[in-house]
């Protein structure tokens, strides 16, 4: 694999690590459904167990962040160190 197609994949995987994230948000906003839902039924079971859920769906939220941060430094570092953008350049 050349360095084009090294960073190529590295913005793919960035681009799956943004899409991750939208879909922990969206189970957050789920499960914040239904706890707003079970307001009114009051069922206990729901009530012991739903937080629960929300804070491990929001920790790998968190974790997954935290990795795309850390994998987008990487990135950007090795783009720098190997001079991607003037490959770049003289690929069009």
């Amino acid at each position: 694999m050349d360095k084009l197609e090294r960073v190529e994949m590295m913005d793919k995987i960035l681009r799956e690590f943004d899409d991750l994230k939208n879909s922990q948000t969206s189970v957050l906003k789920k499960i914040s459904k239904i706890e707003a839902d079970n307001i009114n039924l009051g069922v206990s079971l729901l009530e012991k167990k739903l937080p629960d859920m929300w804070q491990n769906v929001d920790a790998n939220l968190n974790l997954v962040s935290s990795l795309e941060e850390e994998f987008q430094a990487y990135r950007d570092k090795y783009y720098a160190d190997n001079n991607i953008k003037a490959l770049q350049d003289a690929d069009e």
